[in-house]
């Protein structure tokens, strides 16, 4: 017995010596594992106790517990010493200078459609407009026929549209807006309507099945062409800049009689001719007219009392324009590079 006693003292004391000599958490470790591991010292004690008497054997279980019990608490009064010293020598040695300017993170910023659009919105609102919104999946009837687009027409082709049902459909223009909005009867209408718009296109450097609109119109008495033109080269100087001369040139429209195309002079040269005019000192930007009789009908508008035009022009071609991409498709590619540059 008494050599057994002896044995976890001389345990005890080298234990203890090692772990006063301990400078990190690792090496604290290291003695716990030794002394008190599946393979320690200590354990071996407990494992020789088959050849202790069984009646002497509760004593020595006895023995290695309290010697397990102070040897642990050891470890732990000396765990909480070093982590308190590590403690203290990281708070000498990482100083932590808080005038320092902090790293900013990364911030996004809007796309160079909205940032088109929101110009586009500021200039007609200045003038008076509002900003509505319609449906993107559209009936026929709004998309086509309140516009005069009549059943067989080509606009209608399947090839070319995007038909949920027979009567239902992706609209390929935000110019159904401008027949809801006709159909409520609050007159004067003078207003915007921007939207995502659908048409079965390939994708390529100026086409894709989905794009971006932005439809006016304005109904009120005594609307005429002079109207329309004026609106519109106030809109072309506000964008492209205050030099900006415009020209109309005639064209068929379903919805509008009579109808035409407008040009823009090139901002970049000044109409003199250039690449990006490509020699011909005009840039065609939208089209327009005056909004057809039967369309006013159709709307629940009597067309001898009441007049408008309207215009649409694709918000990606304005985009194009004015940051000078030649290629749509960047628009969408979501390359970071691409879009810091705005």
């Amino acid at each position: 017995m008494s050599g057994i006693e002896e044995k976890l003292r001389q345990i005890e004391e080298l234990a203890n010596a090692e772990i006063g000599r301990a400078e990190k958490l690792d090496r604290l470790n290291d003695i716990r594992v030794s002394f008190l591991g599946k393979k320690g010292t200590l354990t071996q004690v407990l494992k020789s106790m088959k050849d202790v008497p069984p009646e002497e054997r509760p004593q020595v279980g006895k023995w290695v517990n309290d010697t397990r019990a102070r040897i642990e608490e050891q470890m732990e009064i000396y765990r909480a010493r070093l982590e308190e010293e590590g403690l203290a020598r990281r708070l000498r040695e990482e100083e932590i200078d808080v005038t320092l300017p902090a790293k900013k993170p990364a911030r996004g910023h809007r796309h160079p459609n909205t940032i088109a659009l929101e110009e586009v919105e500021r200039i007609f609102v200045g003038m008076g407009y509002e900003v509505l919104e319609g449906p993107e999946i559209e009936y026929d009837e709004y998309n086509f026929t309140k516009l005069n687009i009549p059943a067989n027409h080509p606009a209608k082709d399947e090839q070319d549209t995007f038909y949920i049902t027979d009567d239902i459909l992706l609209r390929t223009q935000t110019s159904p807006v401008q027949a809801r909005i006709m159909e409520q009867g609050k007159l004067p209408i003078r207003m915007i309507a921007p939207g995502r718009v659908f048409r079965s296109d390939e994708v390529d450097a100026t086409h894709s099945p989905s794009f971006h609109q932005i439809e006016g119109l304005v109904i009120d008495k005594g609307i005429t062409f002079a109207d329309l033109k004026g609106t519109l080269e106030v809109f072309a100087k506000e964008l492209f800049g205050a030099d900006t001369r415009t020209k109309f040139r005639p064209h068929h429209f379903p919805f509008t009689e009579p109808s035409a195309e407008m040009d823009v002079s090139c901002f970049k040269c000044g109409g003199k001719g250039c690449r990006f005019c490509k020699g011909e000192g005009w840039i065609e930007i939208l089209g327009c007219g005056m909004v057809h009789p039967h369309v006013l009908e159709m709307c629940g508008l009597d067309p001898d009392e009441y007049g408008g035009f309207a215009f649409g022009v694709g918000l990606e071609r304005i985009a194009l324009l004015k940051y000078e991409i030649d290629d749509m498709r960047l628009l969408y590619d979501n390359d970071v590079r691409f879009l810091k540059q705005f």
